[in-house]
């Protein structure tokens, strides 16, 4: 038996992952070790996958722990055979990888390995010490260079977004690294906040209040891939890492195709911050647009009908007619994602004729 081969095996009796060969996709087996690893570190112990994938095909590999909400909360990676490239998707802050499953399906069947990790503090049974832990945006950081660094590829194009604060980690490793990225990718991204998230984050002390006000964190709630609420400490972190980002923005010399979909009713991230970060960054942009008309809410933009099922949200425990209490699928989904594999079409193309 081959060791590379060996090693998988040995890994699958950790995670959930089927014995495909690897040789073309992008991922390899050292890729997934250290995807083991990452969350080894983070979650202290991991546990095989006991619930079959929510993907229909097997070839995908998660890694479960005890210390998750439930499997669904789980990191994972779909690779595919002769990948056209590969995809990193970050999640939002307070949701889980779960959010990112509609994006990250459709373009594996497109023909891209796609990596979805797991922020630190998120998808937990308990998150209290994470959501109030000084540290968290160096852990933030440190997760994003992590998972980039497996990400990389000397044949390959690779694209890196995420959904909220996940656009803002991808944008903010894409202006320290453009070199390693061949496009960014935004769903909602969080590069602006309301005017009074961003004045709170300006006065002194107020992230100490916050970790008060926030009192024990509560983890569980209506939605099993979501935190009932944002922390308030860490939005304020969050807040930091859009002011780095800014401070990148200036002056940058920066030239890297956006693909941005954002709606214009989107009443926690603000399309302003997507504007001016298109004009600041070089390159052919492709924005995607939701009218104010259709309603579509924050967190709604990435989900389809097909997660709204899975979700099984308790309606009971929230307001049902107070606006965005109930999550709804994007109505526009299926466009927005049309779209976006014409954005991902053209800029592998555009990187692999640059590479020959």
């Amino acid at each position: 038996m081959k060791p590379i081969f060996h090693k998988f095996i040995l890994l699958c009796a950790i995670v959930s992952c089927s014995l495909v060969s690897l040789a073309d996709t992008g991922i390899s087996d050292k890729d997934i070790a250290t995807f083991t690893q990452i969350y080894q570190r983070e979650l202290s112990s991991l546990t095989p996958c006991s619930a079959p994938n929510i993907r229909k095909s097997d070839a995908e590999i998660r890694v479960c722990s005890a210390t998750l909400k439930n499997e669904g909360n789980a990191p994972y990676i779909i690779p595919v055979a002769s990948a056209k490239g590969v995809l990193v998707l970050f999640h939002g802050l307070s949701d889980s990888p779960f959010y990112m499953r509609s994006i990250a399906e459709f373009a594996n069947e497109k023909g891209y390995s796609v990596i979805v990790p797991l922020t630190p503090g998120h998808g937990k049974l308990d998150a209290d010490k994470d959501m109030q832990d000084p540290e968290l945006k160096a852990r933030w950081y440190k997760h994003v260079i992590d998972i980039m660094e497996m990400a990389k590829h000397e044949s390959l194009p690779v694209f890196v977004g995420g959904f909220s604060t996940g656009g803002a980690f991808a944008t903010w490793y894409t202006l320290n690294n453009p070199n390693e990225v061949d496009g960014l990718i935004l769903f909602s991204g969080a590069l602006q906040l309301t005017s009074g998230a961003e004045s709170m984050s300006k006065i002194w002390g107020m992230k100490t209040l916050a970790s008060w006000l926030d009192g024990k964190y509560a983890a569980i709630g209506p939605n099993p891939y979501k935190y009932p609420s944002v922390a308030s400490y860490s939005g304020l972190v969050l807040m930091d890492v859009i002011k780095d980002i800014r401070k990148l923005l200036e002056d940058n010399t920066v030239e890297k195709s956006i693909f941005a979909a954002h709606s214009l009713a989107d009443n926690v991230t603000k399309f302003e911050g997507i504007e001016n970060t298109t004009k600041a960054i070089k390159g052919e942009h492709t924005v995607f647009k939701i009218d104010e008309t259709y309603d579509v809410c924050h967190a709604d933009l990435v989900v389809n009908q097909v997660q709204i099922v899975q979700m099984q949200f308790d309606k009971s425990q929230v307001k049902e007619h107070e606006r965005c209490a109930v999550p709804k699928a994007n109505p526009l989904h299926k466009q927005m994602l049309n779209t976006f594999a014409h954005y991902l079409a053209t800029q592998t193309n555009k990187a692999t004729n640059k590479g020959m």
